[in-house]
């Protein structure tokens, strides 16, 4: 019988999706699950959006869209750049995908080589890991332990670019700790990257909209313009817009880069569908009152979910200032026994933790940092209280 290709022992499913899977089969069966395990925002976008979508299926052409995205896209997501503060980007800059992740993997085809250095800070959203090893990259991982509010430090990114890696890839807000650079945190990173001109600058900023407390969202470009032509911004409709099953993602950049994209595209999907491109116009360009609003109410939720996980004897876990996810330490039950089971790592914590309570979260290992565990706090409301109080509950009833 054939072989597969060798690189498929180097693929594997996304950690994320099969501990939800997990919760919904568990579910189907008939258990009380509370589900803190994928990372969808739980809410649909405006009408306006699915009005745009019905009145382009009407006049569907039935065509081919354009490899690079709509025209009519391209104009949205630079108006949404505008907002952000990102001036001086024209069509020939963007590109779009299906979703931010087929755009990072176009990215890691176009920019590394086989054996090509990537570095990423720890904690890491697990496709970075899996589409890394895919392409073959020389993975640098650089940990940012919650002691350090789980932030890459200059000094860490400075020693890190001095040993040339490719590409460098940059979250904030991050999944899956929700942490947010200030903008003199940013400033102080951006001043490195200026020394060290060999390596692109990916920044993964879907959460860009998803910020509290008024630390507002920055940029490497905004602290140092001069860094325009090496960095590589990547957005997506799914989280901001409550849109993750349309499938949008989008990116800004070097001409060159954004070329590069859209050839992969030509290669992989031609082009985005006529009435999803007509949607993400709606959600660009229409009014922008429910990412407000969800914003307003993801940041109430964080506030009681750290409460509850903070007031647990010696769990940490660092306030997120945005995105919908916490990452708390909870290393402080490993050797200890739950049912006369010891734990001895995150896996069986999550493990034990859903056979027991019913709660669901993603072991911190799919991360890459195995003391944690991540919440994502996008459950319907009434589900949060009841949640957080089984989790305590459960560290209660450790021995």
């Amino acid at each position: 019988m054939p072989q597969l290709a060798q690189r498929m022992g180097r693929a594997k499913p996304s950690a994320i999706m099969v501990v939800a899977e997990t919760a919904q089969r568990l579910k189907a069966e008939g258990r009380d699950i509370i589900s803190f395990s994928i990372g969808v925002p739980n809410f649909l976008p405006g009408e306006h959006v699915y009005a745009a979508a019905r009145q382009a299926l009407e006049a569907d052409s039935g065509q081919y869209g354009k490899n690079r995205g709509a025209d009519a896209v391209l104009d949205a997501f630079i108006g949404h750049l505008g907002r952000l503060g990102l001036d001086g980007y024209t069509r020939a800059n963007c590109a779009t995908g299906v979703g931010a992740k087929h755009i990072l993997y176009n990215l890691a085809e176009a920019l590394l080589d086989e054996g090509d250095g990537l570095a990423f800070a720890t904690p890491y959203w697990t496709s970075y890991m899996d589409i890394a090893e895919i392409v073959g990259a020389d993975i640098q991982l650089l940990p940012c332990p919650a002691e350090q509010d789980y932030k890459l430090t200059p000094d860490q990114l400075d020693a890190a670019l001095a040993k040339k890696p490719k590409v460098f890839l940059f979250n904030n807000p991050s999944n899956p700790t929700g942490m947010v650079y200030t903008k003199d945190e940013i400033a102080a990173l951006a001043d490195v990257v200026v020394r060290h001109p060999d390596t692109w600058i990916v920044t993964d900023d879907i959460y860009n909209m998803m910020v509290f407390d008024g630390v507002g969202y920055h940029n490497f470009v905004h602290a140092r313009p001069e860094l325009r032509d090496r960095v590589i911004f990547v957005d997506s409709l799914s989280k901001t817009y409550g849109m993750p099953g349309w499938r949008v993602g989008l990116m800004a950049g070097p001409e060159v880069v954004a070329q590069a994209v859209t050839i992969m595209n030509s290669n992989h999907i031609t082009s985005l569908p006529e009435v999803v491109s007509a949607a993400a116009v709606a959600a660009l360009s229409g009014p922008q009152d429910v990412p407000v609003e969800r914003c307003a109410e993801f940041q109430a939720k964080r506030d009681q979910v750290v409460a509850a996980l903070n007031a647990i004897p010696g769990v940490v876990c660092p306030v997120p200032q945005g995105a919908f996810y916490a990452f708390p330490d909870i290393s402080v039950a490993f050797g200890k026994s739950h049912s006369g089971k010891v734990i001895d790592n995150d896996v069986e914590f999550c493990a034990a933790l859903l056979e027991a309570k019913g709660v669901a979260c993603v072991p911190g290992s799919a991360f890459g940092e195995p003391r944690g565990l991540r919440i994502s706090y996008t459950c319907p409301t009434p589900q949060l209280a009841p949640g957080l109080a089984r989790i305590q509950e459960f560290f209660a009833e450790l021995s």
